[in-house]
């Protein structure tokens, strides 16, 4: 027969076990994240959209479901255009984007998207991440109450879809573009009015002749949205745009409230998000090209004569923007040095 005093102490060391596994369930429990995210492209718009989306599918298998962010649709949750105000706010907890639609808060958001006639993505993600590129991009967000986390890179863009064939630069002139980013600001200097419209907003305004040309991103990325259909000439090399990477923007309080585990776990994401993007991006082209050839799409490249006279408006935009903003001249110098300590390694390394 068991004592009573075996009994109470039996019944003591259960209680205080019970006690235990609730302590430890509920700093479990306190330890999930659990966050929504706007984006600005939808999911299933190829790699801008995709990598979000699957940015927060790797987010959810590596923590094993204790970190957890919602993907929305763009508008769904917040207009995509006020991604910054609201993660600012902390009203959202994070937003997919890319940098380079907030040039109006301050120009230098623009070079951490793609930079004309700049470098390809290895060279781009070696100044990002080893050259001095990331600090600088954080401390931008920094007094708006934003974190960043890179969060993917794609290979270069086309540089646009014309009605007809462009043999100078007195032939853009007049033209009504839509156009992204700092590029935009290269071919007002040359006389195109340029306008940034949405992605599904852009087919209906070549066909309605609202605007006479577009660039949106890669050959298998337009295939999809068909502007094919209205404008035959296609133009490369994607001067503007050689490289573009995307970020996971994050309310600095929410991110500064995780453990060190859980922001390795966001960085990692993030990290093999780069190398999807980028692999995947280049894999895809070869195969649309050879669909757009088939629809009677013509491929042009731009003349030597129209790069140069680009690359010379581009040129002054930069000392433009210097004068405009003393982030842009700051971040414009960290990366023109590295690209010129870059430059001699990439004459003798690699085959041209």
């Amino acid at each position: 027969m068991i004592s009573r005093k075996f009994s109470r102490a039996l019944l003591g060391s259960a209680l205080a076990g019970a006690l235990g596994l609730a302590a430890v369930t509920s700093a479990i429990a306190a330890d999930k994240v659990r966050w929504k995210m706007g984006s600005f492209f939808p999911s299933k718009l190829i790699q801008l959209g995709s990598l979000g989306k699957s940015f927060v599918e790797k987010v959810d298998n590596i923590s094993g479901g204790t970190v957890k962010i919602q993907f929305t649709e763009p508008g769904a949750l917040i207009p995509p255009k006020e991604c910054f105000d609201a993660v600012s706010a902390g009203s959202v907890d994070a937003c997919w984007s890319t940098p380079g639609y907030w040039y109006g808060r301050d120009p230098a958001f623009a070079l951490f998207a793609a930079v004309p006639f700049g470098p390809s993505a290895g060279e781009y993600m070696a100044w990002y991440y080893y050259g001095g590129g990331k600090k600088m991009f954080e401390d931008l967000y920094a007094p708006h109450g934003i974190h960043t986390v890179m969060c993917g890179i794609i290979a270069p863009e086309g540089s646009g879809w014309f009605r007809k064939e462009i043999k100078s630069i007195d032939d853009l002139k007049g033209l009504k573009m839509r156009f992204f980013g700092l590029g935009a600001k290269v071919m007002e200097k040359i006389g195109v009015s340029t306008q940034l419209i949405a992605g599904p907003d852009i087919y209906p305004a070549l066909e309605r002749g609202t605007i006479d040309a577009t660039e949106f991103s890669m050959p298998a990325i337009d295939l999809d949205w068909g502007f094919y259909q209205v404008a035959k000439h296609a133009y490369f090399p994607g001067w503007h745009q050689q490289a573009t990477m995307f970020d996971v923007m994050i309310n600095k309080k929410k991110w500064d409230a995780l453990s060190d585990q859980q922001k390795a776990i966001i960085e990692t994401a993030c990290g093999d998000n780069m190398r999807e993007g980028l692999a995947e991006g280049e894999a895809i082209q070869g195969k649309a090209l050879k669909t757009l050839k088939e629809k009677g799409v013509q491929i042009h490249k731009w003349s030597p004569e129209i790069l140069a006279t680009l690359n010379e408006k581009w040129l002054e935009v930069v000392e433009e923007d210097k004068a405009k903003s003393d982030n842009f001249k700051k971040v414009w110098k960290s990366y023109s040095d590295f690209r010129d300590e870059y430059k001699v390694w990439a004459d003798l390394g690699y085959l041209r």
